[in-house]
Order: C-alpha cells, then sequence, then structure tokens
C-alpha cells in the first residue's frame, strides 16, 4: 500500500494565532526590552526594573521571543541577535521599530478584519489607503524611513551609480524622502523636488535637513494625479505607488511621468513584483492581499504587467532589477 501523508493542524493554528507573534514584539518595543538588553540588562530581575514590568511578565515575554528568534537564551541571561541588534535597540542608527506606528496602526489592521467582505466585492470596504490626505501617510513617514534605507541605497545606485552628474530628481509619494534624500547625499549635483501630501511633506523637509540637503530639496504638494510636475527631469521616483491603483490610472500618472522627463530620462519604480504564478517570492506575492483589504483596486503588479503599463504609456524600454535579499524589486524604463 502507498505511505500516507501525515495530516497536521499545525499551519491552521500557526496561522490562526498569527496575530500574537505581532503583539509580542509590538509589547517588547513599547516596553523599549530590546534596548535595555542592549544596555546591560540581561536577567529577568534587571530587565522587569529596566522595563518597569512585573518579572513574570517580562520572563514569559522574554522567553516567547527567544522561540520567534529575536532573542538567545543561556542559563538566566538573554541577548540580541545580530538582526535585533541591528534593527531593534534604539541606540542602532537601523533601529526600526518606530515602523509598529504605521504596520499596526488600526488605520491600515482594520481591513484586515474585513477580508472576506474585501474578496466579495474586490477591493477594501471601509478603509481607502489612496484617499486624499490620509492621515496613514504621515505615521508611514514617520516610523518607516529607516525600514526603506537599504532600497534607497540600492536604487541610488542603479539610478546614479557614478554619483558625478548634475541630475534633476522627481520624487512622486516621497513621503519620509529618504530615497530622493539618498541620491542627493551621494551626489552634490542632484537637486530633487518632492511630491506628496502637505503634512507628509513635512517630515520630508525634516529628514532633508537633518541630512544636510535642504538646500537642494525642493517640494510640490499636492495629488500626483493633478500636480503639474514642470519637464526637464532626469529621473522620476515611483516608490512603493504604482500598487495602489489599477493599470489604465497607472497608466495615466506614467504618460504624465513620461512628459516630465527628458529624452533618454528614467522612471525608476519600486515594487513588489512577485513572478508570473502570483505566488512567489513569498514576499513580493502576499502584498496583493494587503492591497486588496486597502485600496479599491491596487495590486502587486508583474513585470511584465509593470513593463506593458511603462510601454502604453510611452516608454521605450524597461529593465528589471531585483533588489535581493528585500522583497521589492526595482523597474527603470527609459524615454
Amino acid at each position: 500500500m502507498p505511505e500516507q501523508t501525515a495530516l497536521s493542524p499545525m499551519l491552521f493554528f500557526e496561522t490562526v494565532n498569527a496575530f500574537h507573534r505581532s503583539e509580542a514584539l509590538k509589547a517588547a518595543i513599547e516596553l523599549n526590552l530590546f534596548t535595555a538588553i542592549a544596555e546591560g540588562h540581561e536577567t529577568v530581575p534587571a530587565l522587569a526594573r529596566a522595563c518597569a514590568a512585573s518579572e513574570r511578565g517580562t520572563r514569559i515575554l522574554c522567553d516567547y521571543l527567544t522561540i520567534l528568534g529575536f532573542l538567545t537564551k543561556q542559563d538566566s541571561t538573554y541577548k540580541l541577535t545580530p538582526d535585533s541588534a541591528a534593527f531593534l535597540d534604539q541606540h542602532s542608527p537601523a533601529y526600526m521599530g518606530g515602523a509598529i506606528e504605521f504596520l499596526l496602526s488600526p488605520m491600515l489592521t482594520q481591513g484586515f478584519y474585513e477580508t472576506a467582505a474585501a474578496v466579495r466585492k474586490g477591493g477594501t470596504v471601509s478603509n481607502d489607503t489612496v484617499a486624499p490626505e490620509h492621515p496613514i501617510w504621515v505615521k508611514f513617514a514617520r516610523g518607516m524611513a529607516p525600514l526603506m534605507m537599504p532600497a534607497a541605497q540600492m536604487i541610488a545606485q542603479l539610478v546614479d551609480p557614478q554619483h558625478d552628474k548634475k541630475l534633476r530628481v522627481l520624487d512622486i509619494a516621497a513621503g519620509h524622502g529618504r530615497f530622493g534624500i539618498t541620491l542627493a547625499e551621494r551626489n552634490p549635483q542632484v537637486e530633487v523636488t518632492a511630491l506628496d501630501w502637505a503634512a507628509v511633506l513635512e517630515v520630508a523637509k525634516e529628514n532633508a535637513a537633518q541630512a544636510g540637503v535642504s538646500d537642494r530639496y525642493h517640494t510640490l504638494a499636492g495629488s500626483a494625479f493633478e500636480v503639474d510636475f514642470g519637464t526637464g527631469y532626469d529621473v522620476v521616483l515611483l516608490t512603493n505607488f504604482l500598487h495602489h491603483f489599477d493599470p489604465p490610472t497607472n497608466e495615466t500618472l506614467l504618460r504624465k511621468v513620461h512628459a516630465a522627463l527628458k529624452e533618454g530620462g528614467r522612471a525608476a519604480t519600486l515594487e513588489f513584483v512577485p513572478n508570473d504564478d502570483r505566488t512567489s517570492p513569498p514576499g513580493a506575492a502576499m502584498f496583493s492581499l494587503i492591497m486588496l483589504v486597502g485600496t479599491p483596486s491596487g495590486d502587486a503588479y508583474t513585470y511584465a504587467e509593470l513593463e506593458r503599463m511603462a510601454a502604453n504609456a510611452g516608454f521605450t524600454r524597461s529593465e528589471l532589477y531585483p533588489l535581493a535579499p528585500l522583497p521589492h524589486s526595482v523597474v527603470i524604463s527609459y524615454k
């Protein structure tokens, strides 16, 4: 008789209980637990005092985080893993803990409580994140800059590898501004114009000032579909934006981008780009569900779809650059 595969309910239980992981991580960040360990508070009594928490609660949370892989435990001593030290210690320049203000915001998570209704409808039921002046994008700008730094550096290397030429850059949906700012930091001949909602641009201007590039950082407030971009740009950045809209809407925007570029100019589009099967790689392919519950018609588009949108908007050719190990890819389209 053929050998039968053992059945297991573990995938069901792990998925149903997945929110336990995010809430445990959120609690540790709110308690400054990772930073406390980095500062030398490595036992339960010491951590409990540093975090103003009970010893019982501290022990249980630390053990759970050890199981997840955020901490290590030797006897009664806890230490940070290399990843936790880099991204969850507030003293680290790569600290990402602030991203929970966006990623776990009720404004963002609400849509997932209505997933069945979104599936029936084919789009968000009550959590349209692309509504004008949506406050979620200020949270995004405040919290997500560190998370986007690796992608910003990779894009800067792709579009300005020698960082020795004069470039006019338009950064559409600039958010925190790090993509344009990184180009300006690397190359003193880069001039950036950042476009976003006015409240979001205040965050970008703060970041530009901190980076010392304010004199070369300009802003345009309003909708990317309505604001006059001007012309003569060498590079247009479209980072984490096209996935919010359907292909006809994206083509309308891309035609505006094409018109704003110089001859030979380039549009650099950062996206979660799944393979044609739409189930791999997981990090990119799973993003479609976020767009289903949070937008009326957004999606994670394949390279073939993004290439077709660019071609329909007038671009002569496009090239795909996966940003491994990140889940993103960059599509560079040439005028």
